[in-house]
């Protein structure tokens, strides 16, 4: 008989570094886009939001016009830090009666750890659709920080969309892994199974582009009429009309009260670092939770984390998932797969962009009229009623997304964020530390074993940690597990850094496994 055959795969994608400006994102034609928008004399803010545009059409499965995000922005010139927040927000008719808990007291496996619904409809289908905050958050962001028109920084989007989502194997195993839920929806299972099955790969190796429903003339409509068409006017009223059709609650009121907001960021001054997350509604609390726990169990190296180091960020995150998922969210008291992107420009600015339309293909809903795929941001909410992240209409979630941005007493400062839901602020956490304890360098930091816990007893560590690291932790938690940082299932985060020196050099990496995440240098 033959023998048993094992592939052993070394993944690594070396940082990059220069001084002329620098984009990550999960796309290199994205990442291109906003490298290109840096070379004609645009900001990085400019950079971030062409970048953004461009990767809710070459990797609608994370991100897009439907969803929302938050983006932490450092300005040089007014050395100053600003967050620009456009999370979504539930239709003031949501109704708590759309999602009752299943029988089975099962939990859902998607964002949170909240009890399981019927028939999953805070996770697909029309009833897990909140009101998109994307178009008026990117529009407001260059509005008052950027340097360059909505109609330029929309131009390089606008073309990709007319040349369609680029098919290639991993585009191809996104669509086909979600391929069940695509064909629940006619306009989504028209567009990616045509012939009921996913697209098929050119057998000569070129690219094609497959037309993603009226995508394209939806994004011509936005540059022609700005971006506050999207809430008012014609483009709105055919998006509400498709959303009535398909059975949501969101009306053309929703849209056109949907507000997006400039605030102060979050600050925690941990070591010789400050460290900037968006606010309440975001994990950026449970960021600073974490690293002030770790600040008492953990003493600044210089050295390469050991066991002492992996123990105490597996407490850590125990201790703040804990708390999170008991105490945060919009409550009566306060105010009213992801993608992400970090860029950093010539002049110093520096931005955090996290964007999502939420799970996988969103809501799986693609609106006819429009090309719109739209998010399953409902999904965010408690479906228990009574509590601070429960589904009240008007009311804005408790989410997964932190962009970043950590200032050195040294006068350096860098980037981070990422994707993946609940493992996203265990990876930012561990990343900061990374840098800021041990000395890292960007390509260090990306490259160096994690851990994950979200929100469960399980702690999940990279299958390259230390053995001596993973036999400590295995002792000390009963449920430990060892799993590959791989392309797909995806057991950890997938993270950007970008980090700029005192000198102006600049050094920049993204999620190693991913075929398609690159930085670009302007």
């Amino acid at each position: 008989m033959q023998e048993h055959v094992l592939e052993h795969w070394t993944i690594t994608k070396p940082a990059v570094h220069c001084e002329s400006g620098m984009v990550a994102s999960q796309h290199h034609l994205a990442s291109d886009v906003g490298a290109t928008i840096l070379r004609q004399g645009g900001n990085a803010i400019d950079a971030a939001v062409a970048t953004g545009l461009a990767l809710g059409t070459v990797e609608p499965w994370m991100s897009g016009i439907g969803g929302g995000g938050y983006m932490t922005v450092y300005l040089a010139r007014e050395d100053v830090v600003k967050v620009v927040e456009f999370g979504m927000r539930s239709p003031f008719a949501a109704d708590p009666g759309d999602y009752p808990l299943a029988p089975d007291g099962e939990n859902t496996s998607d964002a949170f750890n909240w009890p399981k619904v019927a028939g999953d409809t805070n996770v697909e289908g029309p009833l897990s659709i909140a009101v998109p905050g994307y178009v008026k958050g990117t529009a407001l962001a260059l509005e008052h920080f950027g340097t360059m028109r909505w109609d330029e920084v929309i131009e390089p989007a606008c073309m990709l969309a007319e040349w369609g989502l680029p098919l290639d194997w991993y585009s191809v195993q996104k669509i086909t892994g979600f391929a069940r839920p695509l064909a629940r929806y006619e306009e989504t299972r028209k567009t990616y199974l045509a012939d009921g099955l996913p697209p098929q790969l050119d057998i000569e190796g070129s690219v094609q582009g497959l037309r993603l429903g009226n995508l394209a003339q939806t994004y011509r409509a936005l540059q022609q009429g700005g971006a506050s068409s999207f809430y008012r006017g014609e483009l709105a009223a055919k998006i509400a009309a498709d959303l009535a059709a398909a059975g949501s609650r969101i009306t053309p009121e929703d849209l056109a009260q949907y507000e997006a907001r400039i605030t102060d960021p979050l600050t925690l001054d941990y070591r010789d670092a400050t460290v900037n997350v968006a606010g309440h509604l975001t994990a950026g609390p449970s960021i600073a939770q974490a690293l002030t726990i770790l600040a008492g169990k953990l003493a600044p190296h210089r050295q390469t984390p050991g066991v002492e180091a992996y123990t105490a960020y597996a407490e850590s995150l125990l201790e703040t998932y804990e708390y999170r998922l008991s105490h945060l969210g919009e409550g009566p008291e306060q105010p009213t797969n992801t993608s992400h992107i970090c860029v950093a420009d010539r002049a110093g600015n520096v931005v955090s962009l996290t964007q999502t339309i939420m799970s996988g293909f969103g809501s799986r809903i693609m609106l006819p009229g429009t090309g719109i795929l739209m998010n399953n941001g409902m999904m965010w909410f408690d479906p228990r009623p009574g509590g601070p992240n429960s589904v009240v209409g008007g009311r804005h979630p408790l989410c997964n997304m932190c962009p970043t941005i950590v200032r050195r007493d040294n006068g350096g400062m860098f980037a981070a964020g990422a994707c993946g839901g609940r493992k996203i602020f265990p990876a930012i956490f561990q990343l900061v530390s990374f840098m800021v304890d041990y000395g890292m360098t960007v390509n260090e930091a990306v490259h160096q074993a994690r851990i994950d816990n979200s929100g469960t007893a399980m702690i999940t560590a990279m299958s390259h940690i230390d053995p001596e690291v993973y036999a400590a932790l295995a002792e000390e938690f009963s449920e430990t597990r060892l799993r590959p940082n791989g392309v797909s299932p995806n057991f950890f985060a997938l993270p950007q850094m970008v980090n700029r020196n005192r000198d102006g050099k600049i050094e920049g990496a993204c999620f190693i496994p991913s075929p398609h995440a690159k930085v670009s240098i302007a």
